[in-house]
């Protein structure tokens, strides 16, 4: 009872409250992308894969390679209009990309050499694999269509998660109760009745949200349930208790996230927040309020159950994003209705901020709203510079900019979070030196320099670049490394002696932006290859 009086007291005190007055500032980078964003992807060369299907029809992006009809994959006889770009934050500009089959609700995720692999789709494209392999602003790259592999089974709304050993397990999918891996095991597809188990009339089993946990398992979570994974034995380990508070994955989503790893990365926190009212899809209902209730349990502790806590707000499709931090913004989304075409209201400008750290009701702050409708197919990636990166929107089977009341969103804007603030600019880091490749286990050591003396820890924190779709970023990661006392260096620099992650449990092989973060305050990263040397 005094956990709703305190939201609905934020509530009121909102309503008094000028927006300039709240946390947070707004950005546009780009005026129109060209397309709509339904997946998003930063890579280690600090620009942006922006990822749409491709039987949207036509946008707003030409390219050079046109794309004769199929029956699947294409609305347009003759198709000449990208549906994906890459967007380079430091000039702003949109260069167009080549995708063939069809990429409607894939998924994906970044290999150990950085390439971003990116699977399944509809159509044609339901068991496709393909690869963009990223590089500078001074080279060329594009999607290559892979023909000599393929997924044994069709995935349509399935969940990637990068694996200790750099494979990767691609997690369920509309009819498809199962995994598989790639590269390819012994047996190709292993069925995982877990999914089928949690199935509901609405399915509610969609895009899993999947973490990686220290202990080498899989934390999944579908529906209203979640469950310890055993991926070598395919062994269920452990159920967990029922989430109260209605389905939480697609068409309901809210969304999820694996708080940061830290202090001998013993313990794991797991959040869920937000989600739609069971049969606001089947009935496409779209004003039927979402929920606002949030759980929250430690993965890795015995007899685990979870706690209870309730947003400012009901939301439906918002994002989960680390920040470097270990703060977590939730952004984008509605406030009723469901996810699929035309089937949500009420747009939820207001972003909030989640201190874990501190106690229940005291958690959520209340961020500057933004003036963009963000509902559904959009995203949120956090930015090597810290700031968030917003993209997409388009509730509707195509593009449509007129006469209606959430049009597609071709607008690409930038959030940046309190800790961006000119009056803090004197306590942020500047990274001057980072190894580029560091190896499990091993020290090294950080040199930067900030304009006011250090007093205290600088932390050093890695996060990963995840693939952001449909509401869950999918392989996101952020580690607290062991550090030592900011000694000072010569010349108002400082040396941090850091210690990198044990093992690929802790964090998976790959790319990590390293992030020095002085008193809440993170530097501008710096990316470093993580890898067994």
């Amino acid at each position: 009872m005094r956990l709703s009086i305190t939201v609905l007291l934020l509530q009121v005190t909102l309503i008094f409250t000028s927006n300039a007055d709240l946390p947070g500032t707004w950005e546009l980078l780009v005026a129109n992308a060209g397309i709509a964003s339904m997946h998003t992807a930063v890579t280690r060369f600090n620009n942006v894969v922006l990822l749409d299907r491709t039987n949207i029809g036509p946008t707003k992006l030409l390219q050079a390679h046109c794309h004769n009809k199929n029956l699947k994959d294409r609305v347009l006889e003759h198709d000449c209009y990208a549906h994906s770009a890459v967007l380079d934050i430091s000039t702003r500009e949109v260069r167009p990309l080549t995708i063939v089959t069809d990429t409607w609700c894939s998924s994906g995720q970044f290999l150990p050499d950085g390439t971003l692999l990116q699977t399944g789709g509809d159509g044609l494209g339901i068991k496709k694999v393909r690869k963009f392999v990223p590089c500078d602003a001074t080279s060329v790259c594009d999607w290559e269509e892979l023909n000599d592999v393929e997924l044994a089974h069709g995935r349509w709304y399935a969940t990637n998660q990068i694996l200790p050993d750099g494979s990767l397990i691609i997690v369920g999918g509309r009819a498809a109760n199962s995994i598989e891996f790639i590269p390819s095991r012994k047996i190709s597809v292993v069925d995982f009745l877990f999914l089928k188990d949690v199935e509901d009339t609405q399915m509610d089993n969609l895009y899993p949200y999947v973490h990686l946990l220290p202990n080498g398992h899989l934390f999944v979570f579908a529906n209203n349930r979640a469950a310890l994974y055993d991926y070598t034995n395919n062994v269920i380990l452990k159920r967990y208790p029922i989430l109260g508070g209605g389905p939480r994955n697609y068409p309901s989503a809210g969304s999820s996230v694996m708080l940061a790893l830290r202090d001998g990365y013993s313990s794991v926190t797991i959040v869920v927040c937000g989600g739609a009212e069971y049969g606001a899809y089947i009935a496409r209902s779209t004003d039927k309020p979402a929920h606002g209730s949030c759980g929250r349990i430690e993965a890795m502790k015995e007899g685990a159950v979870w706690e209870m806590e309730d947003m400012p707000f009901g939301r439906i499709m918002g994002d989960m994003v680390l920040l470097p931090t270990g703060d977590v913004l939730i952004i984008n989304g509605a406030q009723a209705g469901t996810q699929g075409f035309e089937m949500a209201s009420d747009p939820c400008l207001y972003p909030l901020l989640y201190r874990p750290d501190e106690p229940v009701g005291l958690r959520f702050m209340t961020l500057n709203p933004g003036s963009v409708p963000r509902m559904y197919h959009s995203t949120a990636n956090l930015l090597p510079d810290g700031r968030i990166l917003i993209a997409g929107s388009n509730p509707h089977y195509f593009y449509r900019f007129n006469g209606t009341e959430f049009p597609t969103e071709l607008r690409i804007e930038a959030f940046s979070p309190e800790y961006l603030l000119a009056e803090k600019a004197n306590i942020r880091p500047i990274i001057l030196e980072l190894p580029e490749t560091i190896s499990y286990g091993s020290g090294f050591d950080v040199v930067l320099t900030t304009e006011l003396p250090v007093v205290g820890i600088i932390e050093v924190n890695i996060a990963s670049a995840p693939f952001a779709t449909h509401s869950f970023s999918q392989g996101q990661r952020l580690v607290k490394l062991a550090v030592s006392s900011a000694i000072p260096d010569g010349l108002g620099s400082y040396r941090i002696a850091c210690i990198a992650p044990p093992d690929g449990r802790v964090a998976p092989p790959g790319y990590y932006m390293v992030f020095a973060v002085n008193t809440g305050v993170p530097s501008v990263a710096k990316w470093v290859k993580l890898s067994n040397l």
